[in-house]
């Protein structure tokens, strides 16, 4: 399994860039006037770095241990600062910068990855890290029991070859479009602790480490005294609080119980944006795209038709508008307008028009009573629901809301156990388009929650994750783009901007286009 490699450090390229960081927005309103004193005195974004101080955040879900490698629930807040990864986008690109990886080579050929790690970097155990840990973290997240969306990509990692702690190449199956994406994705996990999924161990090389848990209540980080960057983190502790009602952590963070809130809805954000007490952190570059899923092995959404008439009836503009309060922009397709797979045109597809709709579903025959299920985690979704309910009965199609604890949502969703149609949001259109076909849970061309299944997707899909270095790309990601529309086993509806609303005294909050969660830089003012 290890191997000594030949290969010269010296024809190692230093990879370039620094991660974007970017805070947004103001505003709030306090729950008394001292309290918003207090918030206006601190609240300049121009502050200078203090150090010391516990920053507490509200949460609407927990941590699964099982799903840490999923991006789920409470994992993107736990990744963000208990783990690093190799590399790191910025929000504005697919340019990698390093992170735990100085530099490393790219084969012209596309089939290996030469890659120098840093050697000052340890664990919270004290444990240095190395090559050994590169492997085990890739070839952890190739586990199918660990459920990772990425685990395709990692799977087509053949060979590990390191002839010191800090110099490793890794070897592929065929080029891989999307290598990057996973080596920003995959933190890199502490052999000797990991155990089995569910362990709830946690052990890092992060500016935080994880203090304590206590289920459902409370999750505490605390500042890693020994971290690789001298003086950081600026917070001595990170105190997160399960708080599943909007109105609750709407409350909560109001009378200062906490700092920072993740699951208020978008009306709230946008009216605390309106003082000076508080402020609005948009994580752009890590969009989300709200959609309606189909399972095709319904006999009344196995007709394309019926597939069709949904999308024709959804009011996608009013969506945006109205539930998110114009914090994104409808679409056809899943790709962001940045995305090197964007496509204005193809994105006209399926405008609305009820009309087309109704006659879609008169072609069909009325279909009988659908279930819509939705996660009960953040109240957008059930207002999304019942946007979509409300346009669908226009079109002749009836649903029945179907609401689903968080947990219970997503192994419906890994596990394609859906009945009839769900929405959710899905992620990784911000990354390499190949990344959204053959990874994410719904998109898969070869295992998806629609149970959708096409020859043709999948060449499609494998095409565009397989282009050697160099070689077009446009033609592929057409494609792609072509036989999601044709399949519209997914509805699209648009992206959405994930927004977190914080008193003024948060500052330099900052994160991965993996919307997780970074406070290396961040203090309290």
């Amino acid at each position: 399994m290890n191997a000594t490699t030949g290969v010269s450090r010296r024809t190692l390229l230093r990879a370039a860039g620094v991660t974007a960081m970017a805070v947004f927005g103001a505003g709030g309103l306090a729950a008394c006037a001292s309290a918003v004193q207090e918030q206006r005195a601190a609240g300049d974004d121009n502050a200078a770095p203090v150090r010391g101080g516990t920053l507490k955040i509200g949460t609407t879900v927990d941590l699964v241990p099982a799903n840490l490698l999923t991006n789920t629930g409470a994992v993107p807040l736990v990744i963000g600062l208990v783990y690093e990864s190799l590399v790191r986008y910025p929000h504005d690109g697919l340019e990698p910068a390093p992170l735990l990886a100085s530099s490393w080579t790219l084969a012209p050929d596309g089939r290996s990855l030469e890659v120098i790690l840093r050697d000052d970097v340890t664990y919270h155990s004290g444990r240095p890290f190395t090559a050994a840990d590169v492997e085990f973290s890739l070839r952890t997240y190739a586990d199918p029991k660990w459920s990772a969306q990425l685990k395709s990509t990692a799977a087509a990692i053949t060979g590990y070859e390191y002839d010191s702690p800090h110099h490793l190449v890794l070897r592929f199956a065929h080029p891989l479009t999307n290598i990057f994406d996973l080596l920003t994705t995959v933190p890199m996990l502490d052999r000797e602790t990991l155990g089995a999924p569910g362990s709830g161990t946690f052990v890092g090389t992060g500016p935080f480490r994880l203090a304590s848990r206590d289920p459902n209540t409370r999750i505490v980080f605390e500042r890693n005294a020994h971290y690789r960057i001298a003086d950081r983190p600026y917070l001595d502790r990170v105190e997160v609080s399960i708080i599943p009602d909007s109105q609750a952590q709407l409350n909560a963070l109001r009378s200062g119980r906490i700092n920072m809130a993740t699951g208020l809805n978008y009306r709230d954000n946008e009216n605390l944006a309106r003082s000076a007490a508080f402020k609005t952190i948009s994580y752009t570059g890590a969009e989300l795209q709200v959609y309606v899923g189909a399972d095709v092995t319904n006999p009344a959404l196995a007709d394309i038709r019926l597939r069709q008439a949904v999308a024709y009836a959804l009011d996608r503009n009013r969506i945006i508008a109205e539930v998110f309060r114009g914090a994104g922009y409808p679409l056809n397709l899943p790709w962001p307008k940045y995305s090197p797979a964007y496509d204005e045109a193809r994105n006209t597809r399926y405008a609305r028009d009820v009309d087309k709709a109704r006659q879609l579903v008169a072609q069909v025959g009325k279909p009988p009573q659908l279930l819509l299920s939705y996660p009960t985690d953040i109240a957008y979704y059930a207002d999304v629901a019942q946007i979509v309910q409300a346009d669908l009965a226009e079109a002749g199609i009836d649903v029945k809301l179907d609401p689903n604890e968080p947990s219970t949502f997503v192994k419906k969703l890994i596990g394609g156990q859906f009945p009839g149609l769900w929405v959710t949001d899905h992620s990784w259109a911000q990354f390499v388009p190949s990344t959204l076909s053959v990874s994410a849970y719904p998109f898969n061309a070869r295992k998806n929650a629609s149970h959708y299944q096409s020859t043709a997707y999948t060449a499609a899909a494998d095409t565009a994750w397989q282009i050697a270095p160099g070689a077009p790309l446009t033609p592929a990601y057409s494609e792609l783009s072509d036989q999601l529309l044709d399949g519209l086993f997914l509805i699209e509806i648009g992206v959405r901007l994930q927004q977190f609303s914080a008193a003024r005294r948060v500052h330099a909050v900052s994160w991965t286009k993996s919307r997780e969660t970074l406070l290396t830089e961040a203090f309290l003012a």
